[in-house]
């Protein structure tokens, strides 16, 4: 795309909150910074939520649900429909924002915002389409369900895809009528932010969406354990995914957790190389350099094809470019030192474990880049195959036969995402069938879409997003049975 320049006044030096409908002064004047990740200077300060701005949030919300949950569902549907021209009006601005905070490069971040569209205006159409049940329970009486909204949701939300995941997980809890209380990551709080800003501006009814940045340690121990909440929706890792659970359940909120992958990416010799190779790219590389929780970070290769299968992989990502957002490269930064610590720190245990990588590392440059990494002969047992790095790093992993490939796939504590490559029907399906895990892919890695179900077996969470499963975790059910024979 080549060089772009962000507009002029698109970032404000120091944000706050959004509480009520409105920009929000906090209680403690505590600030944190976010950091350019191409050049490692402070962009903006955000001011650092408390247990008591948390507090104040969730009251908001709280005094908002009964209203909001007594909008008529095509009311509420339209208002989402409205929050979806706002956000595609400033479109531009909201890719800029997500592009410099999170360093993934601009396209990249232009397709995150339409997703977000993308989210509000399918969830704005299922408003009005939530129905319950008849029960059949005898000449006498009626039975029926009503699906009802949870309450008050909190929303705590990773930084990887700031903006998409505001519409996966808040436009369908707005859509069946909750109210929402949100903790971006602190690396991209402005999204957030913004976001708020622009509902409430599109219409949306004050306090029904808020936002208190902060550390997780703080404002979001305090949104996950907060009395007042009624379901805690939270993506982001294994650990910690469990401790905010523990909070929730204290208070009997219902945990919906989108947690870590060590996703499996399998390649048959009747694969289609030209079609395989670009997708290995994008699942582990291209695609916001490897951090995704669905990233197919192992790459399982049949044995008589691995030879040309990974130089054909190497050659394509020897060609993948590094570089600050704006100047729209295939890979940005990663989002952190901390993160860039992480990855750098899991490539020598790589070396240690498998020896020098074949391909990739961190260049000597300002930034928290890491290139395209790629592990060959890698043992299953091994860390680099077993623990979730989140970075562009590639472990390749032979198999002999369809079962030994299963086996491998399967042995793993993660079960959110997997793939295959093979033009043999009867394989994908019995692939499809036997492997553990949430999303299968089929001859096209991140082969999903808005509508389609989210989640994982195992440790990769409890729950589903998206589509229509995301009713079952934003609404509840309730039972009416009426004896109409008195």
């Amino acid at each position: 795309m080549g060089q772009f320049e962000p507009p002029e006044g698109k970032l404000r030096e120091e944000y706050g909150f959004f509480i009520d409908g409105k920009p929000d002064t906090p209680v403690d004047r505590e600030r944190f910074e976010t950091v350019d990740p191409s050049t490692e200077q402070p962009l903006v300060e955000i001011s650092a939520g408390t247990e008591a701005d948390v507090d104040r949030a969730v009251s908001s919300a709280r005094q908002a649900l009964d209203e909001w949950r007594a909008t008529s569902a095509t009311e509420r549907g339209q208002v989402l429909f409205q929050i979806a021209d706002a956000i595609r009006d400033h479109s531009e601005m909201l890719a800029v924002i997500e592009a410099l905070e999170s360093g993934k490069p601009y396209t990249q971040a232009v397709f995150s915002i339409k997703s977000c569209i993308d989210y509000f205006e399918y969830f704005a159409g299922l408003a009005d389409k939530v129905q319950g049940d008849t029960i059949p329970m005898g000449w006498e009486y009626v039975d029926f369900t009503i699906r009802e909204p949870m309450g008050v949701t909190a929303h705590i939300t990773p930084w990887n895809f700031p903006t998409s995941i505001i519409g996966r997980s808040i436009a369908p809890a707005l859509a069946f009528g909750n109210t929402v209380v949100h903790k971006p990551a602190e690396e991209t709080s402005i999204s957030a932010l913004e976001v708020a800003r622009l509902a409430v501006d599109a219409g949306l009814p004050p306090g029904v969406f808020n936002v208190v940045p902060g550390r997780g340690t703080e404002a979001g121990a305090a949104l996950a354990g907060h009395r007042d909440i009624d379901s805690l929706t939270f993506t982001g890792s294994v650990e910690t995914g469990r401790e905010v659970a523990r909070l929730a359940v204290d208070n009997v909120a219902a945990p919906h957790l989108e947690l870590g992958g060590k996703s499996p990416h399998v390649i048959f010799p009747d694969a289609d190389f030209d079609a395989a190779v670009p997708s290995i790219l994008r699942g582990i590389f291209s695609a916001n350099s490897g951090q995704s929780c669905t990233a197919g970070s192992r790459l399982l290769v049949h044995q008589d094809i691995h030879d040309e299968l990974v130089d054909r992989v190497v050659a394509a990502a020897s060609e993948l470019t590094l570089g600050p957002p704006m100047d729209d490269p295939d890979m940005g930064p990663l989002v952190s030192a901390a993160q860039y610590e992480r990855v750098t720190d899991y490539i020598e245990i790589g070396r240690e474990e498998v020896g020098e990588p074949i391909i990739g590392g961190a260049p000597d440059r300002t930034g928290y880049y890491v290139e395209p990494t790629i592990f060959d002969g890698v043992s299953n047992d091994s860390r680099i195959a077993r623990e979730e790095i989140f970075g562009p790093v590639l472990t390749v992993i032979e198999f002999s036969d369809e079962s030994e490939a299963l086996e491998i796939a399967n042995d793993t504590d993660y079960g959110l995402a997997a793939g295959i490559f093979t033009s043999d029907v009867g394989r994908a399906l019995r692939f499809a069938r036997n492997i553990q895990a949430g999303s299968v892919f089929v001859n096209e890695y991140y082969a999903f879409g808005t509508q389609t179900p989210h989640g994982g077996f195992k440790q990769s969470g409890i729950g589903r997003e998206k589509g229509l499963e995301a009713i079952r975790t934003y609404t509840q059910t309730k039972n009416v049975g009426i004896n109409i024979e008195v």
